[in-house]
């Protein structure tokens, strides 16, 4: 008979994790809304168990992971980090349980359509290292129905889109085969070339905006809309667009003093080393464009493991502003 002191010692596990999988929902929910409030209503509790629960996680961790301020929440450098990972540890821990559950499961495999074109600078690489962890998701893009994603989804074409402004269906019978959530949210800002009139400007105002051209891309006009409703309200004001298919044509136009480029704050970082260019926001607040998620019911387990990826994969770099 084997004693008891002759068995294998039990494996060293080390010291229990601090985080839980709450916090890291809670983390991904407070970046996609940007305020308590958003997330509270996101994760269907209330704001003050939001509160507290940022709180105890703080606390476990010995780091601060969100900045607050009436405008609502920022994260630290302790909170890009551990936003940027809890996105792929959800859903690694989804695609465990699908393997205990059905271990000899296929691989799955999904067409995603982007309604912004910009996003496809990002989206390759988030796909390749959701592609690494989690190797039976199989994500192809679906580029050719990117100027009518909705349409796509709804016809069957694509599986998911990311969504920026179009609408789903409004037929019945469309919407209910399709299911959509709301992601995350980056911010627009504004460039001036240092020797720009508005370079000394702390914060730009709506009439900056009205007095000098606006040098974008070409922008679906629903998200040009949503832009102009965001900043102006209900009267829409006339302002001048000075407008070109490529980020770096957008860039130099600003660097020689023709306008204020608008863009999203992860595309502007790239050309911001030279010290020619500064970033400004609006003295109203941040300009956030939120996006959605929206896919086919018969989708929605590879969907879901998306969801879960991408939270933490949007780039958000908070630059300040100066």
């Amino acid at each position: 008979m084997q004693r008891i002191t002759d068995l294998p010692a039990p494996p060293t596990l080390g010291p229990r994790p601090q985080l839980e999988v709450r916090d890291l929902e809670l983390a991904l929910a407070l970046a996609a809304a940007g305020t308590t409030a958003g997330a509270a209503s996101a994760m269907h509790i209330t704001q003050s168990a939001v509160s507290r629960a940022l709180a105890q996680a703080e606390e476990r961790l010995g780091a601060r992971l969100f900045e607050r301020s009436a405008r609502g929440v920022t994260p630290t450098a302790a909170g890009e980090r551990l936003i940027a990972g809890a996105g792929l540890l959800l859903a690694e821990l989804r695609e465990l349980e699908r393997q205990v559950a059905a271990p000899a499961a296929a691989t799955t495999r999904v067409r995603l359509v982007c309604e912004c074109y910009t996003a496809y600078r990002w989206l390759p690489s988030a796909m390749a290292n959701l592609r690494r962890r989690l190797p039976r998701l199989e994500v192809e893009l679906a580029v050719e129905h990117t100027q009518d994603p909705v349409g796509a989804l709804a016809r069957g074409d694509i599986d998911v889109a990311l969504l920026t402004t179009s609408p789903l269906p409004a037929a019945r019978e469309a919407r209910a085969a399709l299911v959509e959530r709301p992601l995350f949210s980056d911010e627009v800002v504004f460039v001036v070339s240092t020797t720009h009139p508005l370079a000394g400007r702390a914060l730009l105002t709506r009439d900056d905006l009205r007095e000098h051209p606006l040098i974008t891309s070409n922008t679906p006009p629903a998200e040009e809309r949503s832009f102009i409703t965001a900043v102006f309200g209900r009267r829409k004001p006339r302002l001048e667009f000075l407008r070109f298919p490529l980020t770096e044509a957008i860039m130099d136009a600003a660097r020689a003093g023709m306008g204020i480029a608008v863009l999203s704050e992860w595309m502007a970082n790239g050309y911001l080393d030279g010290g020619d260019l500064a970033v400004k926001r609006l003295s109203s607040g941040p300009l956030r464009r939120p996006w959605r998620i929206a896919f086919r019911r018969e989708a929605q387990d590879a969907a879901e493991c998306l969801v879960t990826a991408l939270e933490g994969s949007a780039p958000r770099l908070h630059r300040r502003a100066g």
